[in-house]
């Protein structure tokens, strides 16, 4: 492609998609927000109206369109891989937020399509963009902290997200636990062999009525033998909980929370802090910005996606053996890629 920018038309105008539709206008720099698109007429025209860009009710109405170079898909997991064919077929490169969708059929169905097109899929894991993270891949990878014995992370919400979302979602393990399978791939590298998932209803008993867990906690075993603990919980009452640890056998890396500043007090009653951000978008701000800059940049220069879709599916793979694995109250074999 020889666009000096790369026009996206965004399919889904939620608090997801809106916030990708205001980076692309002003932080982006190799993107431009070409159209909104949301079933929701309101929603379409409040997002796009503000960038003087064109909205529609229909996504086919940008797959249509020759200005259009590619798609950002920020709409519910269920019609993910409906959107991927489609704009797949148009010839459209495409940014899609996580997971491709909840079935590991429709997933590889989505994916040969993109790879018959011969366009650029990159799924929405943004974590893998953030810097302390990449920090500690790169002390696995230099071999800073020797080789990774165990790793640690602990991954709260703040809050439910609603009872409407949640029957859509697909379950904790495939909603939210799904970033931290992920996290476990990027940074380690490693296949998963064996998973064991305990779960329980602490936060809301609405969440049990629709046969969900709000409270879990998923042990992964590596096939090079390294064991993954992740922790999740719906509400964190202090704020948005994201900390990481990797054990080694020369020492430890770890990321702790991040906090929306760096004072500190001091008095009688002891030393604090403010909270932690509140929840992903202010967390992880950053991080959205880098993975559309990666996006455009792979797109116009030709090269591979910086989070391909196959990449993505592994963590998919692991969360529904993890639902299994509640379901049965035991271990789930994965087998061998």
């Amino acid at each position: 492609m020889n666009d000096k920018t790369l026009r996206i038309a965004l399919i889904g105008a939620g608090r997801i998609g809106r916030m990708h539709a205001q980076h692309l206008v002003h932080r982006v720099p190799l993107g431009t927000l070409a159209a909104v698109v949301d079933i929701a007429e309101d929603a379409a025209k409040n997002c796009a109206q503000p960038y003087q860009v064109p909205w529609h009710t229909q996504y086919q109405a940008v797959l249509e369109d020759p200005e259009v170079h590619a798609v950002a898909i920020c709409t519910s997991s269920t019609t993910h891989t409906e959107i991927i064919e489609a704009a797949a077929a148009a010839g459209k490169h495409i940014f899609c937020e996580k997971p491709i969708d909840l079935t590991l059929a429709r997933i590889d169905r989505a994916l040969q399509a993109v790879k018959l097109a011969g366009v650029l899929l990159q799924v929405g894991f943004q974590r893998r963009f953030d810097p302390g993270f990449r920090r500690i891949r790169r002390a696995i990878v230099t071999g800073e902290i020797g080789e990774p014995h165990s790793v640690h992370i602990i991954s709260r919400d703040p809050v439910p997200p609603p009872i409407d979302f949640l029957r859509l979602s697909g379950g904790l393990f495939l909603d939210m636990t799904i970033h931290d399978f992920d996290m476990a791939y990027f940074l380690l590298g490693q296949p998963v062999r064996r998973v064991y998932a305990a779960g329980a209803v602490r936060v809301d008993p609405a969440i049990g009525e629709i046969d969900d867990v709000d409270t879990a906690t998923v042990v992964l075993q590596c096939v090079d033998g390294t064991i993954v603990t992740i922790e999740n919980s719906r509400k964190a009452t202090f704020g948005y909980d994201q900390r990481l640890e990797v054990f080694g056998s020369e020492g430890s890396i770890r990321v702790e929370n991040v906090h929306p500043n760096t004072a500190v007090v001091l008095s009688k009653d002891g030393r604090r802090m403010d909270c932690p951000h509140h929840f992903f978008i202010e967390r992880y701000r950053e991080a959205y910005v880098a993975e559309l800059c990666a996006f455009t940049g792979s797109v116009l220069s030709g090269g591979v996606s910086p989070l391909s879709g196959e990449d993505a599916r592994v963590s998919v793979e692991i969360g529904l053996a993890a639902s299994r694995s509640l379901r049965t109250g035991l271990p789930v074999d994965l087998e061998p890629a």
